[in-house]
């Protein structure tokens, strides 16, 4: 079929098309900002390949003044956008985690997983926990990157993202918890941020947003239709990955400390909420905590990163990793 003449099979707005032919376009989240050793910003960066056989990569960052005596806190960042959409290399991810590890004085790991719908989940889960195994082989000083052989503490390791990226730190810290995380080192703590366990109530179920092909076939209730597509395997509401309630093993979560933070506008709100109450719920003997921004939408602090609610939610990211809850 000839692209020109191709009809839009799926839209969800306002970020992503997908068409009869199979072409996907992605409005937003594509752009890429090249790494640089001696950034301007303070902050130094570089690009490494993972995983070859499926492209598994990162971006690193380091603090360009970093005290050789001194080991930083490791974060392993996932990024938002639906499991669809963004990469660590856009200006929205490489902006905002550079402008962290400077506040934080951290070394980060930013994934950059393989996206959906060409790359169906379990991919993102897949792929970022082969990032994390990764990064903790060099516990030992003895990996293939120097940046983290030499400058991170493996004592404390932190697992953080926004909305699909915080879905995706959860259930990395569920899976480290019942296999271990190994090269011992140590998961600290996760923090949520904005994060995606299922959307709507069951009337906007199998209501595709704005899909102008009227929708998906089927109907799976308690199910939001973001999902149903990023994940058309899934069981359903029991869907584990998506439902927090539904896995057994939650109490098992690999982490001391878990941060959840919530925005008062924002449609995930709720499901941030039940997350917190479910976790206290569930038997894990760590310590949760819950910050909710008023008057704020999904993940404002990536399109306001200067606005002083964004600069409150980045401190408390920042006091969180590296001091205990006050």
């Amino acid at each position: 079929m000839d692209s020109t003449t191709a009809e839009v099979l799926y839209f969800f707005p306002p970020f992503l098309r997908v068409y009869t032919d199979g072409r996907v376009e992605r409005l937003a989240g594509t752009d890429v900002v090249p790494p640089s050793i001696n950034s301007e910003t303070g902050v130094s960066t570089k690009d490494v390949v993972i995983a070859p056989e499926t492209g598994v990569s990162a971006r690193l960052f380091k603090p360009i003044s970093v005290n050789p005596e001194r080991r930083l806190p490791l974060l392993v960042y996932f990024h938002g956008g639906g499991f669809s959409l963004c990469s660590p290399y856009c200006s929205m991810y490489h902006n905002y985690i550079t402008s962290l590890v400077l506040a934080g004085q951290i070394i980060a790991v930013s994934v950059d997983y393989r996206l959906a719908p060409e790359n169906p989940l379990p991919a993102a889960y897949e792929d970022s926990w082969t990032a994390l195994q990764w990064a903790v082989s060099h516990s030992d000083g003895q990996g293939s990157e120097p940046w983290l052989n030499d400058h991170a503490d493996f004592r404390r390791v932190f697992l953080a993202g926004d909305s699909a990226g915080g879905n995706i730190s959860h259930n990395l810290a569920v899976q480290a918890g019942v296999d271990g995380l190994g090269g011992g080192a140590k998961l600290r703590g996760i923090c949520l941020i904005h994060p995606y366990f299922g959307r709507k109530l069951e009337h906007d179920v199998g209501k595709v947003d704005g899909n102008i092909s009227g929708g998906r076939p089927e109907e799976r209730p308690g199910v939001d239709n973001r999902w149903l597509y990023v994940c058309p395997t899934t069981s359903g509401f029991n869907d584990r990955r998506m439902n927090p309630a539904a896995d057994e093993r939650l109490w098992r979560l690999g982490c001391d400390k878990v941060l959840v933070c919530v925005a008062e506008k924002d449609v995930l709100r709720e499901r941030g909420w039940f997350y917190y109450e479910t976790l206290g719920k569930s038997g894990w003997n760590g310590e949760a905590v819950i910050m909710e921004t008023e008057g704020e939408k999904h993940v404002f602090h990536l399109f306001e990163p200067s606005s002083e609610r964004a600069v409150n939610l980045m401190t408390r990211f920042v006091s969180f990793i590296n001091q205990e809850f006050v």
